[in-house]
Protein backbone atom coordinates (compact mmCIF):
# COMPACT_ATOMS: atom_id res chain seq x y z
CA UNK A 1 0.00 0.00 0.00
CA UNK A 2 1.49 3.06 -1.17
CA UNK A 3 1.10 6.26 0.24
CA UNK A 4 2.15 9.69 -0.38
CA UNK A 5 2.42 12.23 2.23
CA UNK A 6 2.90 16.39 1.46
CA UNK A 7 6.07 16.60 3.60
CA UNK A 8 5.81 19.85 3.32
CA UNK A 9 2.05 20.94 4.36
CA UNK A 10 1.36 22.14 7.81
CA UNK A 11 2.35 24.04 10.66
CA UNK A 12 5.14 22.30 11.78
CA UNK A 13 6.15 20.88 8.47
CA UNK A 14 8.54 19.25 7.38
CA UNK A 15 10.15 18.24 10.64
CA UNK A 16 6.54 16.97 12.30
CA UNK A 17 5.65 15.15 9.56
CA UNK A 18 8.70 13.26 8.63
CA UNK A 19 8.98 12.40 12.17
CA UNK A 20 4.83 10.97 11.97
CA UNK A 21 5.97 8.92 8.24
CA UNK A 22 8.80 7.82 10.13
CA UNK A 23 6.64 5.84 12.66
CA UNK A 24 4.17 4.80 10.49
CA UNK A 25 6.74 3.30 8.19
CA UNK A 26 8.49 1.64 11.71
CA UNK A 27 4.94 0.16 12.94
CA UNK A 28 3.73 -1.10 9.66
CA UNK A 29 5.55 -3.01 7.39
CA UNK A 30 3.05 -3.34 4.44
CA UNK A 31 3.02 0.28 3.86
CA UNK A 32 4.97 2.51 1.84
CA UNK A 33 5.48 5.95 2.64
CA UNK A 34 6.42 8.02 -0.09
CA UNK A 35 7.47 11.60 1.22
CA UNK A 36 6.78 14.20 -1.46
CA UNK A 37 8.71 17.90 -1.28
CA UNK A 38 11.91 19.46 -0.68
CA UNK A 39 14.33 16.46 -0.59
CA UNK A 40 17.18 18.06 1.21
CA UNK A 41 14.71 19.07 3.79
CA UNK A 42 13.16 15.95 4.08
CA UNK A 43 16.63 13.99 4.99
CA UNK A 44 17.80 16.74 7.60
CA UNK A 45 15.04 15.12 9.98
CA UNK A 46 15.43 12.00 9.07
CA UNK A 47 17.16 10.18 11.49
CA UNK A 48 16.80 6.83 9.64
CA UNK A 49 15.69 5.09 6.47
CA UNK A 50 13.17 2.57 6.85
CA UNK A 51 13.28 0.50 3.20
CA UNK A 52 9.81 1.25 3.23
CA UNK A 53 10.27 4.96 2.74
CA UNK A 54 11.42 6.55 0.02
CA UNK A 55 11.75 10.46 -0.99
CA UNK A 56 10.57 12.11 -3.80
CA UNK A 57 11.66 15.77 -4.81
CA UNK A 58 9.26 18.38 -5.38
CA UNK A 59 10.67 22.39 -5.59
CA UNK A 60 7.82 24.12 -4.90
CA UNK A 61 5.09 24.58 -1.99
CA UNK A 62 1.84 26.11 -1.96
CA UNK A 63 1.26 28.07 1.41
CA UNK A 64 -1.07 28.51 3.52
CA UNK A 65 -2.54 32.26 1.87
CA UNK A 66 -2.06 30.87 -1.72
CA UNK A 67 -5.77 30.96 -3.46
CA UNK A 68 -6.07 27.17 -4.43
CA UNK A 69 -7.36 27.04 -7.67
CA UNK A 70 -4.29 29.53 -9.24
CA UNK A 71 -2.10 27.67 -7.02
CA UNK A 72 -2.76 24.44 -7.77
CA UNK A 73 -2.69 24.98 -11.33
CA UNK A 74 0.87 27.07 -11.37
CA UNK A 75 2.53 25.59 -9.02
CA UNK A 76 2.75 22.25 -11.11
CA UNK A 77 6.26 21.00 -9.29
CA UNK A 78 4.43 21.77 -5.65
CA UNK A 79 4.89 18.74 -3.12
CA UNK A 80 1.05 18.71 -2.81
CA UNK A 81 0.51 18.67 -6.53
CA UNK A 82 2.94 15.81 -7.32
CA UNK A 83 1.56 14.15 -4.58
CA UNK A 84 -2.06 14.42 -5.94
CA UNK A 85 -0.34 13.26 -9.62
CA UNK A 86 1.14 10.24 -7.57
CA UNK A 87 -2.47 8.83 -6.87
CA UNK A 88 -3.38 9.72 -10.27
CA UNK A 89 -1.01 7.99 -12.12
CA UNK A 90 -1.36 4.54 -9.73
CA UNK A 91 2.22 4.97 -8.17
CA UNK A 92 0.28 5.84 -4.63
CA UNK A 93 -2.79 4.77 -3.91
CA UNK A 94 -3.56 7.49 -1.21
CA UNK A 95 -2.46 10.81 -0.08
CA UNK A 96 -1.81 12.80 3.04
CA UNK A 97 -1.44 16.70 3.47
CA UNK A 98 -1.64 18.77 6.54
CA UNK A 99 -1.63 21.92 4.19
CA UNK A 100 -3.90 24.32 2.55
CA UNK A 101 -7.37 22.95 2.75
CA UNK A 102 -8.97 24.65 -0.66
CA UNK A 103 -5.92 23.88 -2.39
CA UNK A 104 -6.25 20.01 -1.64
CA UNK A 105 -9.77 20.24 -2.18
CA UNK A 106 -8.81 21.69 -5.29
CA UNK A 107 -6.30 18.77 -5.94
CA UNK A 108 -8.62 16.30 -5.65
CA UNK A 109 -10.74 17.63 -8.25
CA UNK A 110 -8.21 18.60 -10.76
CA UNK A 111 -4.96 16.50 -10.47
CA UNK A 112 -6.90 12.85 -9.02
CA UNK A 113 -10.43 13.42 -10.55
CA UNK A 114 -14.49 12.68 -8.78
CA UNK A 115 -15.70 9.48 -9.06
CA UNK A 116 -17.77 9.01 -12.00
CA UNK A 117 -21.36 9.83 -10.63
CA UNK A 118 -20.53 11.97 -7.81
CA UNK A 119 -21.53 15.31 -7.83
CA UNK A 120 -19.55 17.16 -5.46
CA UNK A 121 -16.98 15.64 -2.99
CA UNK A 122 -17.32 16.54 0.84
CA UNK A 123 -15.14 16.87 3.51
CA UNK A 124 -15.89 14.49 6.17
CA UNK A 125 -13.59 15.18 9.84
CA UNK A 126 -14.29 13.12 12.77
CA UNK A 127 -16.08 15.11 15.40
CA UNK A 128 -15.24 13.82 18.86
CA UNK A 129 -18.67 12.29 20.96
CA UNK A 130 -18.95 11.59 24.76
CA UNK A 131 -19.09 8.06 24.05
CA UNK A 132 -15.40 8.43 22.62
CA UNK A 133 -16.51 6.86 19.20
CA UNK A 134 -16.84 9.79 17.51
CA UNK A 135 -19.58 11.37 14.53
CA UNK A 136 -18.52 11.38 10.90
CA UNK A 137 -19.63 14.98 9.99
CA UNK A 138 -19.87 15.78 6.01
CA UNK A 139 -19.84 18.10 3.88
CA UNK A 140 -17.94 20.86 6.23
CA UNK A 141 -16.21 23.14 4.31
CA UNK A 142 -15.33 21.86 0.98
CA UNK A 143 -18.79 23.05 -1.00
CA UNK A 144 -20.63 25.41 1.00
CA UNK A 145 -23.89 25.29 -0.72
CA UNK A 146 -25.78 21.46 -1.73
CA UNK A 147 -28.82 20.26 -2.73
CA UNK A 148 -30.54 17.21 -1.83
CA UNK A 149 -29.01 14.57 -4.04
CA UNK A 150 -25.75 15.65 -2.59
CA UNK A 151 -26.71 15.41 0.71
CA UNK A 152 -28.02 11.81 -0.37
CA UNK A 153 -24.58 10.72 -1.52
CA UNK A 154 -22.70 12.19 1.59
CA UNK A 155 -24.75 10.01 3.43
CA UNK A 156 -23.96 6.98 1.44
CA UNK A 157 -20.41 7.84 1.21
CA UNK A 158 -20.39 8.78 4.69
CA UNK A 159 -21.90 5.36 5.62
CA UNK A 160 -19.35 3.35 3.67
CA UNK A 161 -16.99 5.06 5.34
CA UNK A 162 -17.68 4.19 8.92
CA UNK A 163 -18.23 0.77 7.68
CA UNK A 164 -15.18 0.28 6.20
CA UNK A 165 -12.55 1.80 8.27
CA UNK A 166 -14.18 2.06 11.63
CA UNK A 167 -15.97 -1.17 11.56
CA UNK A 168 -19.50 0.27 12.39
CA UNK A 169 -22.30 -2.21 11.84
CA UNK A 170 -25.25 -0.58 10.48
CA UNK A 171 -23.85 3.05 10.90
CA UNK A 172 -26.75 5.45 11.81
CA UNK A 173 -27.26 8.48 9.37
CA UNK A 174 -28.71 11.69 10.66
CA UNK A 175 -29.37 14.69 9.17
CA UNK A 176 -28.56 17.91 10.80
CA UNK A 177 -31.63 20.25 11.34
CA UNK A 178 -33.08 22.71 14.08
CA UNK A 179 -35.26 19.88 15.07
CA UNK A 180 -36.25 16.45 15.39
CA UNK A 181 -39.42 16.66 13.11
CA UNK A 182 -39.68 15.47 9.34
CA UNK A 183 -41.60 18.89 8.86
CA UNK A 184 -38.23 21.24 9.89
CA UNK A 185 -35.92 23.09 8.60
CA UNK A 186 -35.16 25.10 5.11
CA UNK A 187 -36.10 23.75 1.75
CA UNK A 188 -33.05 21.95 1.63
CA UNK A 189 -33.23 19.71 4.14
CA UNK A 190 -37.24 19.67 4.12
CA UNK A 191 -36.52 18.18 0.54
CA UNK A 192 -33.69 16.03 1.87
CA UNK A 193 -35.67 14.08 4.64
CA UNK A 194 -37.36 11.55 2.31
CA UNK A 195 -34.54 11.02 -0.14
CA UNK A 196 -32.64 9.97 2.80
CA UNK A 197 -35.65 7.86 4.01
CA UNK A 198 -35.55 5.74 0.83
CA UNK A 199 -31.67 5.90 0.27
CA UNK A 200 -29.96 2.15 1.47
CA UNK A 201 -28.39 3.36 4.30
CA UNK A 202 -29.86 3.26 7.84
CA UNK A 203 -31.50 6.89 8.44
CA UNK A 204 -32.15 7.67 12.24
CA UNK A 205 -34.04 11.20 11.25
CA UNK A 206 -33.37 15.00 11.89
CA UNK A 207 -30.25 15.90 14.58
CA UNK A 208 -30.33 18.79 16.18
CA UNK A 209 -26.49 20.20 16.76
CA UNK A 210 -26.74 20.06 20.67
CA UNK A 211 -27.02 16.37 20.52
CA UNK A 212 -23.96 15.91 18.45
CA UNK A 213 -21.92 15.17 20.52
CA UNK A 214 -24.17 13.15 22.54
CA UNK A 215 -23.47 10.29 19.53
CA UNK A 216 -26.97 10.62 18.50
CA UNK A 217 -26.01 9.08 15.46
CA UNK A 218 -22.70 7.87 13.34
CA UNK A 219 -22.35 10.00 10.65
CA UNK A 220 -24.20 13.49 9.96
CA UNK A 221 -25.06 14.96 7.03
CA UNK A 222 -24.86 18.97 5.95
CA UNK A 223 -24.29 21.46 3.20
CA UNK A 224 -20.53 22.57 4.03
CA UNK A 225 -22.03 26.33 4.77
CA UNK A 226 -24.17 25.03 7.92
CA UNK A 227 -21.38 22.04 8.87
CA UNK A 228 -18.62 24.67 9.42
CA UNK A 229 -20.56 27.03 11.37
CA UNK A 230 -21.12 24.25 13.26
CA UNK A 231 -17.69 22.71 13.63
CA UNK A 232 -16.00 25.93 14.15
CA UNK A 233 -18.62 26.61 17.08
CA UNK A 234 -17.64 23.27 18.50
CA UNK A 235 -13.96 23.60 18.04
CA UNK A 236 -14.18 27.29 19.89
CA UNK A 237 -16.44 26.17 22.91
CA UNK A 238 -14.24 23.06 23.77
CA UNK A 239 -10.89 25.66 23.69
CA UNK A 240 -12.47 28.12 25.40
CA UNK A 241 -13.94 25.81 28.25
CA UNK A 242 -10.13 24.32 28.51
CA UNK A 243 -8.64 27.79 29.17
CA UNK A 244 -11.41 28.80 31.48
CA UNK A 245 -10.45 25.55 33.36
CA UNK A 246 -7.02 26.13 33.45
CA UNK A 247 -7.58 29.95 34.49
CA UNK A 248 -9.73 28.53 37.74
CA UNK A 249 -7.34 25.63 38.26
CA UNK A 250 -4.47 27.81 38.92
CA UNK A 251 -5.95 30.55 40.80
CA UNK A 252 -4.76 29.68 44.62
CA UNK A 253 -2.86 26.43 46.24
CA UNK A 254 -6.56 25.15 46.43
CA UNK A 255 -7.19 25.32 43.20
CA UNK A 256 -3.91 23.71 42.34
CA UNK A 257 -4.40 20.99 44.34
CA UNK A 258 -7.89 20.35 43.62
CA UNK A 259 -6.65 20.46 39.49
CA UNK A 260 -3.89 17.90 40.85
CA UNK A 261 -6.48 15.41 41.80
CA UNK A 262 -9.04 16.13 38.87
CA UNK A 263 -5.65 15.83 36.40
CA UNK A 264 -6.06 12.01 34.91
CA UNK A 265 -10.02 12.60 34.45
CA UNK A 266 -9.66 15.85 32.65
CA UNK A 267 -6.96 14.65 30.78
CA UNK A 268 -8.67 11.51 29.22
CA UNK A 269 -11.47 13.94 28.84
CA UNK A 270 -9.41 16.31 26.46
CA UNK A 271 -8.30 13.08 24.78
CA UNK A 272 -11.53 12.55 24.01
CA UNK A 273 -11.74 16.10 22.47
CA UNK A 274 -8.09 15.95 20.57
CA UNK A 275 -8.35 16.00 16.94
CA UNK A 276 -4.47 13.91 16.73
CA UNK A 277 -6.22 10.87 17.88
CA UNK A 278 -8.55 11.00 15.05
CA UNK A 279 -5.51 11.55 12.50
CA UNK A 280 -7.36 12.93 9.32
CA UNK A 281 -10.23 13.70 7.01
CA UNK A 282 -10.86 11.98 4.05
CA UNK A 283 -12.34 13.82 0.85
CA UNK A 284 -14.97 11.41 -0.05
CA UNK A 285 -15.88 11.18 -3.75
CA UNK A 286 -12.40 11.73 -4.93
CA UNK A 287 -10.89 8.61 -7.06
CA UNK A 288 -8.09 7.60 -4.88
CA UNK A 289 -7.84 8.18 -1.13
CA UNK A 290 -6.91 11.63 -0.33
CA UNK A 291 -6.98 12.88 3.25
CA UNK A 292 -6.70 16.09 5.39
CA UNK A 293 -4.20 16.41 8.67
CA UNK A 294 -5.19 19.51 11.00
CA UNK A 295 -2.88 22.40 10.03
CA UNK A 296 -1.29 22.53 13.22
CA UNK A 297 -1.37 18.24 13.41
CA UNK A 298 1.93 16.99 15.77
CA UNK A 299 3.58 13.25 14.56
CA UNK A 300 1.34 11.46 15.98
CA UNK A 301 -1.57 12.54 14.04
CA UNK A 302 -0.06 12.70 10.97
CA UNK A 303 0.81 8.62 11.69
CA UNK A 304 -2.66 8.42 12.57
CA UNK A 305 -3.28 9.62 8.82
CA UNK A 306 -1.59 6.39 7.91
CA UNK A 307 -3.63 4.09 9.97
CA UNK A 308 -6.35 5.45 8.59
CA UNK A 309 -5.18 5.39 5.28
CA UNK A 310 -4.14 2.22 5.38
CA UNK A 311 -7.32 0.61 7.06
CA UNK A 312 -9.61 2.21 3.87
CA UNK A 313 -6.73 1.06 1.71
CA UNK A 314 -7.12 -2.86 2.80
CA UNK A 315 -11.40 -2.18 2.68
CA UNK A 316 -11.18 -0.66 -0.47
CA UNK A 317 -13.01 2.37 0.30
CA UNK A 318 -13.04 3.89 -2.77
CA UNK A 319 -13.89 1.23 -5.15
CA UNK A 320 -17.03 0.45 -2.80
CA UNK A 321 -18.39 3.91 -2.92
CA UNK A 322 -17.93 3.97 -6.64
CA UNK A 323 -19.81 0.87 -6.72
CA UNK A 324 -22.35 1.81 -4.28
CA UNK A 325 -22.69 5.06 -6.56
CA UNK A 326 -22.92 3.10 -9.61
CA UNK A 327 -25.21 0.97 -8.65
CA UNK A 328 -27.67 4.02 -7.73
CA UNK A 329 -27.82 5.58 -10.97
CA UNK A 330 -28.54 1.96 -12.19
CA UNK A 331 -31.55 1.83 -9.88
CA UNK A 332 -32.46 4.95 -10.75
CA UNK A 333 -32.07 4.69 -14.62
CA UNK A 334 -34.43 1.16 -14.54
Amino acid sequence: MRIAIDAMGGDHAPKIVVEGALAAAKEWKDVHIILVGNSAAIEAHLTERPDNLTIRHAEEVIEAEDEPVKAVRRKKDASMVVAGRLVREKEAEAMISAGNTGALMTTGLLVVGRIPGIERPALAPMIPTMDGHGVLALDLGANMDATPEQLIQYAIMGSIYRSKVHGVDKPRVGLLNVGTESTKGNELTKSAYPLLEQAPIYFVGNVESSQVLRAQCDVIVCDGFAGNIMLKTLEGAASTIFSALKQEFTKSIFTKLAAAVLKPGLTQFRKKLDYNEHGAAPFLGIDGLVLKSHGSSDANAIKNAVRQARIALQNDLVGTISAEISRGKRDITT
